[in-house]
């Protein structure tokens, strides 16, 4: 079985998925996607909390834009 076949059928699986509302936590070892279209894909795309680098997806979701109000408000203070 190739790696696109598994992915696919580990993304159908309902297993895999917990619901929370309209929001949907996506979690796979197999997968080999970080990132996966959610459950419904027209509401767009979730990380996969199984893979290793869903971790730091996340940290960089979160941080880099913290950093960027940080480093413009820094800049602004030395002008």
């Amino acid at each position: 079985m190739n790696t696109k076949v598994l992915n696919q059928q580990e993304w159908q699986n309902p297993n895999n998925w917990s619901r929370m509302g309209l929001f949907g936590i996506y979690f796979s070892k197999k997968d080999s996607r970080a990132i996966v279209p959610k459950a419904t894909p027209a509401f767009g795309w979730t990380l996969n909390f199984g893979h290793r680098n869903s971790v730091l997806s996340l940290v960089a979701i979160i941080v880099l834009p913290v950093l960027m109000v940080l480093v413009a408000l820094l800049s602004q203070n030395h002008l």
